[in-house]
């Protein structure tokens, strides 16, 4: 037997599976790498993708907040209201009251805002004007606590009594909520709706049914 002639097919069998071997392990190494720079770039694609949608909605969240602010938590925007409404000719307060005396003294008021002691019914047993109002800045409203608010935080106050309301009119469920339902969102006031000073709506009328369409000419 030549043994020679063994070894060297041997050595031929060797070679050709290191060669094959190699060839596996740099096929390898070139998926691995084309993945990785796949996945790579995919990631960066993600990230610039939701780093310009936040930077978008955030310029598009200062363009529609006009008027106020209702922050809940931080720089978190809640939503954005209307200003409240005002009768003609009364707003600033301190127009007048500014040259006015304070006067803390629980009383009917006669020369001036009679027309809403005329009208006022708003627990008025146990409430009066500086509850509510500011007796030294009298163009701030006043919690409980003493802290002065914007009239345009009025829902504030009225969240004091009238925590459920406050509640649902956060979620949109009481009061009148307009916009579009993933962007800017208006939310009208307490007082929009309810005068302050009497708030209870009047008993309306039910409007008759409408008419069958059977019997429409």
């Amino acid at each position: 037997m030549d043994h020679s002639k063994e070894s060297g097919k041997e050595d031929s069998f060797d070679y050709k599976k290191n060669i094959h071997l190699k060839s596996k392990t740099i096929m390898k190494e070139k998926y691995f790498n084309k993945s990785k720079i796949s996945a790579l770039l995919t990631m960066l694609f993600v990230t610039l993708f939701f780093a310009c949608s936040n930077t978008e909605n955030k310029e598009r969240s200062k363009k529609n907040i006009t008027v106020s602010e209702i922050r809940s938590s931080g720089n978190e925007i809640e939503n954005a209201i209307e200003a409240p409404p005002f009768t003609d000719g009364i707003f600033p307060c301190n127009d007048c009251h500014s040259e006015i005396e304070p006067n803390s003294t629980r009383r009917e008021l006669v020369d001036m805002h009679d027309d809403i002691t005329a009208i006022f019914d708003h627990d008025s047993e146990n409430r009066w004007c500086l509850d509510c109002h500011d007796m030294n800045n009298r163009d701030s409203l006043k919690l409980a606590s003493g802290k002065l608010l914007d009239f345009k935080e009025s829902y504030k106050l009225c969240g004091q009594c009238h925590g459920e309301k406050l509640r649902d009119w956060k979620v949109g469920v009481h009061g009148k909520r307009t916009g579009e339902w993933n962007g800017k969102k208006e939310y009208l006031l307490c007082v929009h709706c309810h005068n302050p000073h009497t708030p209870k709506f009047k008993e309306l009328t039910p409007e008759p049914p409408p008419v069958p369409q059977e019997e429409i000419n």
